[in-house]
């Protein structure tokens, strides 16, 4: 896929090296990709590229030893060399010029060990392989099955999206080059009563293709049956209870409860408590967390933006604090090694730090066991949102449904909409059981600061905590 890479390779590789006869380090990331997104609703039929794409350009990027300068652009050739090599050095030198008199943050020259690597992700059915008009039909037959589940089932939405790309990184020691693709897509069911409304949703996603749509169509009837059960629904009464965590609850809490507030950009900018607590107990011993591509999911990838090679980075080892994730900048600036993740939302805009598969190891319990051990509590399930506070640790989630759990049964009773609220440590600390098999969703974004949005996933086993619920 995407020849285009192909065609450009050997100039980049005599960009970058022109570069280095000036510069200790210099490196150029190349990105081509597609994506569409399919939609069919009550509206009719939608066809788009998907909303969040990373577009088709380059990324240079050199250091001198004191500071670090990028250009981005969408065509190269051979011939535009020179004209790209005297950006770079204006750039450097406006940066030094408007830093006269500050004392700038130590810039160190990455290390730049030799890697070589050509890897694809799998997938057994194409979107385009598979055609705008079969994907139609196939999004159309679930909305129709989802309307004729019940009388009161007011309408459905089926959609599905993809991104594939692939991604060349050349340094002087490096030639990296990933293609991969991921799908995401979703089921909505609106049910109705009178003037009230309640909505269901389901997510789906794999580091995959429109196989996807497999898995769809087995949950239809269970996302209709959950947007009537939700007409049932009373509030909450507020206060702390003894709760289990569906996975896709897990994750939302992994996410938001030691996602940002690992992600060590954070720590330069001394932005985060995390940093005071690194070898501490800060979760129950049961908890272990994880980020990287040791498992498949969509945020999975075999290196980031800056050419480091991604793995398995444990967060949180058995309750203690180990580290964080790490850009390759702030890495070099906090004296650690990088983990992989420095990610951009395109070719267009900077690495940050940010999250890719997240997610909590597994334990020895099983889900029938936490509820049988639950006096008054709740089984927590359909995670909405979520947002945290990485300077003060505190969370605040919302769950669409809580089911009653009374002397260790579920009893059917409905509670929407949930808040969840809390101090992350109290609520890691509580922990008591987790259950064997971590399951990951990969269907959204995750921004930072509300920008800079890329593909990320979370999950986790079933999990026993004491909760704060309103």
């Amino acid at each position: 896929m995407f020849e285009l890479i192909d065609r450009v390779k050997p100039g980049l590789k005599k960009l970058v090296a022109t570069l280095r006869e000036t510069y200790p380090y210099a490196s150029v990331l190349a990105v081509a990709d597609e994506c569409r997104t399919w939609v069919v609703n009550s509206s009719g039929v939608n066809i788009a590229p998907s909303g969040r794409r990373g577009g088709t350009g380059y990324v240079l990027r050199v250091f001198d030893g004191m500071g670090c300068a990028e250009y981005s652009f969408n065509e190269f050739s051979e011939e535009k060399i020179p004209a790209l090599c005297g950006i770079l050095a204006r750039r450097l030198a406006e940066q030094k010029e408007a830093l006269k008199g500050f004392a700038p943050l130590p810039t160190p020259v990455p290390a730049d060990e030799p890697a070589q690597l050509r890897k694809c992700s799998a997938w057994r059915i194409h979107p385009k392989d598979m055609g705008d008009e079969a994907i139609v039909e196939k999004l159309t037959a679930l909305r129709k099955k989802a309307l004729a589940y019940d009388g009161r089932i007011l309408d459905a939405q089926a959609n599905i999206s993809y991104r594939a790309f692939r991604k060349l990184f050349l340094s002087e020691n490096r030639d990296l080059d990933q293609t991969i693709m991921w799908t995401a897509a979703s089921m909505v069911a609106m049910a109705a009563r009178g003037q009230e409304i309640k909505i269901a949703y389901h997510p789906f996603s794999a580091l995959g293709g429109a196989e996807v749509l497999e898995d769809m169509d087995k949950d239809v009837e269970t996302v209709a049956g959950e947007a009537l059960e939700l007409l049932d629904s009373q509030p909450v009464i507020p206060g702390e209870y003894e709760c289990v965590c569906g996975p896709d609850t897990t994750g939302m809490i992994v996410h938001e409860a030691f996602g940002h507030g690992v992600e060590m950009d954070m720590f330069v900018k001394d932005r985060a408590l995390a940093r005071q607590y690194v070898g501490e107990y800060v979760a129950s011993p049961l908890v272990t967390m994880h980020d990287g591509s040791a498992v498949e999911q969509a945020a999975t990838m075999f290196f980031d933006d800056e050419g480091t090679l991604t793995g398995d980075t444990v967060i949180i080892g058995k309750g203690i604090l180990k580290g964080g994730m790490c850009d390759a900048l702030s890495a070099a600036r906090l004296g650690v090694a990088p983990t992989g993740n420095g990610r951009r939302e395109s070719y267009e805009r900077k690495a940050y730090t940010r999250m890719t598969n997240t997610y909590f190891q597994g334990g020895e319990a099983t889900p029938e066991e936490m509820i049988a051990s639950i006096k008054d509590g709740f089984l927590l399930e359909s995670p909405a949102s979520g947002m945290e506070d990485p300077k003060n640790w505190g969370i605040q989630c919302m769950v669409t449904t809580a089911r009653e759990i009374k002397d260790g049964k579920l009893t059917g009773k409905i509670f929407s909409p949930i808040v969840l609220t809390g101090y992350v440590p109290d609520l890691l600390k509580s922990v008591t059981m987790m259950s064997k098999t971590p399951v990951l969703s990969g269907s959204g974004f995750c921004g930072k600061g509300y920008k800079e949005w890329v593909k990320v996933s979370d999950g986790g086993p079933y999990m026993k905590a004491r909760i704060r619920l309103g």
